[in-house]
């Protein structure tokens, strides 16, 4: 197996930084160090203890939803989200950060509002939308994105 034939994919589970060949990220690969599945349909949680290893150690895409729980327009696009993850599972990793659990993290990025989506890619972000929006219009805003 050839760099050309694998990417880099962090374990939300613990953290560990996997080497998955591409032709098998269909086929739910798991953590080498704790067996958890590397790649989920659903959306990882982001923190501060995995937030940046996360970003930077991912060769696929990664889009965050930057939330809060008291914020109407985050919890009803919560199920969209949900969605789009399944629709781009395992091409694309859909996170959220809750920016009441995590100030640091959404100071650091200059996050302005809630919900706000923000695409990254080799750990840098590339695109970033606010607003709520349909599974349909975030899964058509990551692939013209990324």
């Amino acid at each position: 197996m050839s760099e050309a034939d694998a990417i880099h994919a962090v374990c939300p589970a613990c953290r560990a930084v996997n080497r998955v060949q591409t032709g098998r990220l269909d086929s739910g690969p798991v953590c080498g160090k704790c067996r958890a599945p590397i790649l989920s349909p659903h959306p990882v949680t982001l923190t501060s203890a995995n937030f940046d290893v996360f970003l930077a150690k991912s060769d696929l895409p990664v889009v965050v939803d930057f939330w809060a729980p008291w914020c109407g327009p985050c919890r009803g696009m919560a199920p969209a989200f949900d969605q789009a993850a399944a629709m781009l599972h395992p091409r694309v990793i859909l996170a959220k950060c809750d920016t009441e659990a995590e100030p640091a993290i959404a100071s650091r990025l200059r996050i302005q509002g809630v919900p706000t989506l923000a695409l990254f890619q080799g750990g840098r972000e590339k695109a970033r939308i606010s607003g709520a929006r349909s599974a349909a219009d975030i899964v058509a805003w990551v692939r013209h994105n990324a």
